[in-house]
């Protein structure tokens, strides 16, 4: 069985149906949309067709997910996908990346290929980034910066097939209920921003977690931070806890992947 998640705080309606619209053409066991934003907006998503409202305390976008994963898992899912509310696709994606899973249990977490709406191509699988990676990516001129963010985003690597990468962005993630039980969900110390990274690094080292170019979505990605101070708050506090967690500047694990994706 599969069950899904968006978590939701002032996502545009129609942005909303459209996602929900995405996933149901697939067997969907349930569909949780989470809602964590004010009691008076709530009436705008409590009715979508096909979907069960979940109104929670605003703990962020991990807790949110982990509220729903906690369901799935009491609902004996084999696979929840977590999943942004700015995205769609043309077909049946969930159901193609379900079966891959089906036929390697070494799978803990797949992506599809992400593209914006342009059609160009989202580097969604990364290195594990180092402070310098993150906050000159904030900072500094994209110019100054070109030569370690092809690095860091694997733009030399082909994307025309799988990669196993130790960070996954976090808008589409079809995760293995069964590895969730022993490894646990997102970590909500994190507000908002890194869950991903580290949700993915966890099941990592003892599992793929794949980018598979044979799926493909479309992410209508706003990149709040970098228009927002108060988000751009929240990314660096959040960043920092990150850090905080796994080392800044002395992470073996970090420089353990990182090398492993350079040989490739």
């Amino acid at each position: 069985m599969i069950t899904a998640s968006i978590v939701v705080y002032n996502s545009p309606v129609a942005q909303l149906r459209k996602a929900v619209e995405c996933i149901l053409r697939a067997r969907i066991g349930h569909l949780w949309i989470v809602y964590n934003g004010p009691d008076e907006n709530s009436c705008l998503y409590d009715s979508i067709p096909g979907t069960t409202f979940l109104k929670v305390e605003n703990r962020g976008f991990g807790a949110g997910h982990n509220e729903a994963i906690a369901r799935a898992a009491q609902s004996g899912s084999d696979y929840h996908l977590v999943m942004n509310a700015d995205i769609w696709w043309n077909g049946d994606v969930i159901t193609p990346l379900a079966e891959l899973m089906d036929s390697d249990r070494e799978i803990a977490l797949a992506a599809p290929e992400v593209r914006y709406p342009d059609g160009r191509l989202q580097y969604s699988c990364r290195m594990l980034p180092t402070p310098f990676n993150l906050f000159a990516r904030r900072f500094l001129p994209e110019r100054a910066i070109s030569r370690m963010d092809n690095r860091y985003l694997l733009k030399d690597l082909d994307h025309t097939a799988p990669i196993n990468a130790p960070y996954l962005i976090g808008c589409f993630m079809m995760l293995r209920m069964s590895v969730l039980e022993q490894t646990g969900a997102f970590d909500e110390r994190y507000f908002m921003y890194p869950e991903d990274i580290d949700l993915t690094r966890r099941l990592h080292s003892r599992w793929k977690t794949l980018y598979l170019p044979d799926q493909t979505i479309v992410h209508e990605h706003q990149q709040e931070s970098k228009k927002n101070l108060r988000m751009l708050r929240i990314h660096l506090v959040n960043m920092i806890r990150y850090f905080n967690k796994w080392g800044w500047f002395f992470d073996s694990e970090r420089r353990r992947f990182n090398r492993q994706l350079r040989k490739h």
